[in-house]
């Protein structure tokens, strides 16, 4: 019967062979994007492997240990990492990515970092790392192709003093960080694409359904037998699945490289890491033709093939309110969440995620209810035949209405909650305005055992072209009942950070003269100190601020002016919002792999509805052209068509947004006590011309029903 069903599906007149090519092209797209899923994952697990060796924990061992510093930088808003190593004897374990460990006053850098040094002044960014450059740090070292690293040497005595240095006998087995938030976004990320490529893959192995179901009758008129019948069907999806795997995997491999460039976590990956294990290769390569036969045979099982034709079953029922049900109780729980949050990570992951996935579970459950609803609305209100004629016939078998486009249910809800929390995220904790007071200041904060910043650094910094003021603010010794932790000479103040109280000559204020999450004002007043001024310059620095007019090339000269005079800290100078403007970067990466989900899933919804509206048409192929030769006019005809694939989708588009905004501000204001941003256009945007994109691939069908629908179809012979 295998010989058999494979020549029936490669000879079966033009028929089969184009059913045949159909089924292959879906399941190519389905299973290449499944490969690009799966590696996607591999790829940022390397990543995070990768970043953990930067930032190693002490061991132990036989070998001379390693000392090793870490710390962090900055240069026009990008993080530089800066490795400071020393040997302490001939057996000292390398760094990842060199050749060798670097000597007191050589270093490596980066491929990203070489091209920074060779573009900008060394008064900016070079004279960070004076010494002899011996070459580029490997792609086993670095997180990505853009990662800015350094990695300098220096000797013992010297990395020990800085922060968080740490002798290591072994390097690059660091454990790699931990996953769990990051899977738990990647999951549900796949999620919302996988659903729909299963979708599509099963939509398209059920084409031309009734056409099958004729031709399984006549074997059974034949002699052939249930069991048999239904290896031929299995046969038929699997030859064409495995056809289309096959081409999926090459699509694979052919896009693998424009594919890793894409900043999908805020970073590009190396095309080496869109890797594929062998698990997931042959998850892939059985687990789709595997899947297509078993969709061939659950597309025979609501029907009853006889010797005599088929026996469909009647109207199904329709479906009940208690759908509902799921998603009601996972916005239930999220509204509980918001006076009840658990104090650990543990008790919050318990609560929210088992709210977002019945919220998921439970629109997937409802949406034919949702589609038998709105196609009654359409019904009451429709007043051509084309509306009453589509909206009759959605109520009556919602579920095979909303089949094809119940991926794009799940997907539009995964990445409106990702959006929507970003988006607020963002907005709240994002990098100062380009242009305000507080973007153009650079701060160096100063450990309590940090050497006395030199009198003729402050000179040399005022003495740089843009810089406005620079001056130290001192550790107020009665800081545990002061308003401000800092002291400044009220004459020290610059207009755009506020003023003393009346009356007074020294003045608290905050560290950097701008309070925690707040911006600089004028109007501002700082509460008066009670440390003369003759004693305050007797009091440790605290903190060392640069007022400048916030050009790039001040700013970085600062900066490096301060690093080079006192290296030693943890904290490299910065401006406030370099922090987080690497967090907003990342989590604008994470919003764009939200964007890249929705075109995905709507571009495979528009392909399974595009196949099912091709079976649908072939299937009811008599019924429309019995409605052609009673005067029904084409147009009507196409009208209707396009109207049972519009409509569930346009309410199913709904539905998701809303619910996924819902359910973002409700985690937003348990978690964070946020208020919901609205995203930004360019969301809308991508949804808007995603269903547009969809409803045009669905229009590009309905030129086939003039052709199948011809007199000749309606003869009974």
């Amino acid at each position: 019967m295998i010989r058999f069903g494979l020549r029936l599906a490669v000879a079966g007149g033009r028929e089969a062979l184009t059913r045949l090519l159909v089924i292959a092209a879906a399941v190519a797209i389905g299973s290449g994007l499944l490969l690009t899923t799966l590696a996607g994952v591999n790829a940022v697990n390397a990543q995070l492997t990768r970043y953990a060796s930067m930032y190693p924990t002490a061991s132990a061992g036989d070998a001379d240990p390693l000392w090793w510093s870490t710390r962090e930088d900055y240069f026009h808003g990008k993080q530089i990492i800066r490795i400071d190593v020393a040997a302490t004897g001939p057996d000292a374990p390398t760094p990842v990515g060199v050749p060798t460990i670097p000597g007191p006053g050589e270093y490596y850098a980066s491929p990203a970092l070489h091209e920074l040094l060779a573009a900008h002044p060394a008064d900016e960014l070079g004279d960070r790392y004076p010494g002899r450059d011996l070459g580029t740090v490997a792609p086993a070292g670095l997180t990505s192709p853009d990662t800015l690293l350094a990695i300098v040497g220096g000797t013992p005595d010297g990395v020990a003093g800085l922060p968080s240095a740490k002798q290591l006998t072994s390097v690059g087995d660091t454990p790699a960080l931990p996953e769990t938030t990051v899977n738990l976004i990647l999951g549900v990320t796949a999620g919302g694409l996988l659903f729909p490529v299963l979708i599509f893959i099963g939509t398209a192995t059920r084409l031309n359904a009734a056409r099958r179901e004729q031709r399984f009758a006549a074997l059974r008129l034949v002699g052939g037998t249930p069991r048999q019948i239904s290896m031929v069907a299995a046969v038929e999806a699997t030859a064409a699945a495995v056809a289309g795997t096959a081409v999926g995997f090459g699509l694979f491999y052919a896009c693998r490289g424009s594919m890793a460039g894409i900043p999908f976590t805020g970073m590009p990956f190396f095309p080496s890491d869109m890797s594929l294990g062998v698990l997931d290769a042959l998850l892939v390569a059985l687990g789709v033709p595997a899947g297509a036969a078993v969709a061939a045979q659950v597309s025979l099982r609501r029907v009853r093939i006889s010797p005599l034709g088929v026996t469909r079953r009647v109207t199904p029922r329709a479906p009940r309110v208690y759908r509902l049900i799921p998603a009601l109780l996972g916005v239930a729980v999220l509204f509980f969440a918001i006076s009840f949050r658990p104090p650990t990570s543990d008790g919050q992951a318990a609560v929210f995620l088992p709210g977002l996935l019945l919220i998921m579970a439970g629109l997937v459950l409802a949406g034919p209810w949702l589609t038998m609803v709105g196609a009654r609305v359409l019904a009451r209100y429709a007043n051509r035949p084309a509306t009453l004629i589509a909206a009759r016939r959605l109520a009556d078998n919602p579920k095979a209405g909303f089949r094809a486009i119940s991926g794009i249910m799940l997907a539009l809800f995964v990445t409106s909650v990702a959006v929507g929390v970003i988006t607020t995220i963002v907005a709240n904790r994002g990098p100062a305005p380009v242009g305000s007071t507080e973007a153009g200041q650079v701060s160096l904060y100063l450990p309590e055992d940090a050497p006395p910043a030199p009198d003729s650094l402050f000179t040399e910094l005022r003495s740089i072209n843009g810089v406005r003021s620079a001056f130290a603010v001192r550790e107020n010794p009665d800081w545990m009942s002061a308003s401000e932790p800092g002291l400044i000479s009220c004459a020290e103040i610059p207009s755009a950070y506020g003023r003393c109280a009346e009356g007074a000559t020294v003045a608290e204020v905050a560290t950097g003269l701008i309070p925690f999450r707040q911006s600089a004002s004028s109007a501002r007043v700082w509460p008066a100190a009670s440390v003369p001024l003759g004693e305050l310059h007797q009091l440790p620095v605290m903190s060392i601020v640069v007022d400048t007019d916030g050009s790039a090339a001040t700013i970085e000269r600062s900066r490096t002016l301060l690093e080079t005079a006192l290296p030693a800290f943890r904290v490299a100078p910065n401006v406030p919002g370099d922090f987080e403007s690497e967090f907003a970067n990342t989590l604008r990466g994470w919003e764009q792999l939200a964007n890249v989900v929705i075109v995905g899933s709507l571009a495979l919804g528009g392909c399974s509805l595009a196949v099912s509206v091709i079976g649908g048409l072939t299937e009811r192929r008599r019924p429309f052209s019995l409605l052609r030769l009673s005067g029904a006019p084409v147009r009507v005809l196409r009208r209707v068509v396009a109207l049972e694939s519009a409509v569930p989708m346009l309410v199913v588009a709904a539905v998701a947004v809303g619910m996924g905004l819902l359910a973002a501000h409700l985690f937003l204001r348990a978690q964070m006590g946020y208020t919901l941003i609205a995203p930004e256009p360019r969301f809308y945007v991508i949804v808007v011309v995603g269903l547009a994109a969809c409803l045009g691939v669905i229009a590009s069908t309905l030129p086939l029903l003039e052709r199948i629908t011809g007199p000749e179809t309606a003869r009974s012979e």
